[in-house]
């Protein structure tokens, strides 16, 4: 089956109806917050996150106040989120360089974000596009198998995939078309019992009859 732009424009366009109302699903107050939890997310739930840093951001919610912390007070704070040491090392140094560098502000670049620890390109996409309105799309594990499946953007690695995805959606949809891939990709294109039958995208998608 060959997906064509026609077909692509209607799956962003059931997407975008089926999931208009999602919201993020980490839980912040401030831009240094959400910087902090989506580092902390890497390899981590949403979940598991949202309690690690009600936990956290009652004691430190700044990067003053985690520098003053300590990196072995951090770790501890941070330990069930799992990768602990390596977080705990690349969010201590990330707060230092903002304060060091931003004035203690989180920076407001794609650019500038990732060159602090712990920052890549999706966590730099995620920031600019909840937080400072920027179009941007962050390829996570969701977005990435979800793409692929619809055939909407392929490719074996995420930048492939978000070049891919810039071209199929309209830049204004980028931001929200990314909410609404995660959410797809967790409640129906689930990586292991995808739920097929119930997916509202099965009469275009060309992964269904594979399933």
């Amino acid at each position: 089956m060959r997906v064509t732009k026609k077909i692509k424009a209607e799956m962003i366009d059931i997407l975008g109806e089926v999931y208009k109302d999602v919201k993020p699903a980490l839980h912040y107050t401030s831009p240094f917050e959400l910087l902090i939890a989506v580092i902390l997310s890497a390899q981590c739930t949403d979940v598991r996150v949202n309690i690690t840093t009600a936990r956290l951001f009652a004691r430190a919610n700044t990067p003053q106040a985690i520098l003053a912390m300590g990196v072995h007070d951090l770790e501890e704070e941070i330990r069930d989120c799992g990768l602990f040491r390596s977080k705990a090392k690349n969010i201590m140094a990330a707060c230092q360089k903002i304060c060091d560098e931003y004035h203690g502000e989180v920076p407001q670049t794609i650019e500038e974000l990732m060159k602090l620890p712990g920052v890549g390109r999706k966590t730099a996409n995620v920031v600019v596009s909840i937080i400072f309105d920027i179009p941007a799309i962050a390829v996570d594990t969701h977005v990435f198998r979800v793409s692929n499946r619809l055939k909407l953007a392929v490719g074996d690695n995420p930048l492939t995939v978000e070049q891919g995805l810039m071209k199929a959606i309209p830049k204004e949809k980028w931001s929200a078309a990314h909410h609404w891939l995660i959410w797809h990709g967790r409640l129906v294109c689930k990586s292991r019992k995808p739920l097929c039958e119930e997916c509202p995208l099965k009469e275009l998608c060309p992964s269904f009859k594979l399933a």
